[in-house]
């Protein structure tokens, strides 16, 4: 009988256990079958996502083919993220914030200055995290694609026009994703200070991954 996925999921069982620090990238292979979890320990925290098929980096995350196949803009458990080339490349099996974001895109340098004043245009933004990020794999600007932002608050106004408010992710809030195959995921742990999706304030976040869980 297989053991219960839940009581696999411990400290002592993980095969990487690490804290993120606020505004800071980071890039790992995560195998078919492994779990990574990502815990907003201090709340209200965006988390820019990106993934991509680590034998085939071509192949990478898909918002639109992701929305349009399960009918939704918001992420939670259940949801699956499909590449560009239709395959389930991640499936989220649990999330205790309620929804995600797949429409706000990535902060940069540019879109700093422009939304929030040339003085801005110096401040560490999520693109510059991503091209760092995926760097060491042989990837440049071409290869990053609209991304997710998890725990990110982005709700659509009634004239479908986007905002950027405070966010509902509260302090240890989690979210957990499966590999459906080999895939290599870049995380920005947002350096924004200028809008509500941190609060105003970058704090760390927890990454920790677990093999398949076995049998019993």
């Amino acid at each position: 009988m297989a053991l219960a996925t839940e009581h696999l999921l411990t400290p002592d069982t993980a095969i990487y256990n690490q804290v993120l620090p606020a505004r800071k990238p980071w890039s790992r292979v995560i195998k078919k079958g492994q779990i990574l979890r990502i815990v907003d320990l201090g709340g209200n925290q965006a988390v820019d996502f990106l993934v991509y098929n680590a034998d085939d980096t071509s192949e990478r995350y898909s918002a639109p083919d992701t929305i349009r196949n399960q009918g939704n803009i918001f992420l939670t458990t259940g949801s699956k993220l499909y590449s560009n080339d239709g395959n389930v490349m991640m499936t989220i099996r649990h999330d205790t914030c309620g929804r995600h974001d797949t429409s706000g895109g990535a902060c940069s340098c540019e879109s700093n200055s422009v939304r929030f004043g040339l003085d801005k245009r110096w401040q560490h933004a999520c693109v510059e995290n991503f091209l760092m990020a995926v760097a060491p794999y042989g990837m440049g600007k071409r290869d990053l694609v609209s991304n997710i932002n998890f725990f990110m608050n982005v709700p659509v106004s009634k004239d479908g026009t986007l905002e950027i408010v405070d966010g509902i992710s509260e302090p240890g809030s989690v979210v957990e994703l499966q590999a459906e195959m080999n895939t290599l995921v870049a995380i920005s742990n947002c350096p924004q200070m200028n809008n509500p999706c941190n609060a105003y304030n970058p704090t760390p976040i927890q990454l920790i991954i677990w093999d398949t869980p076995g049998e019993a």
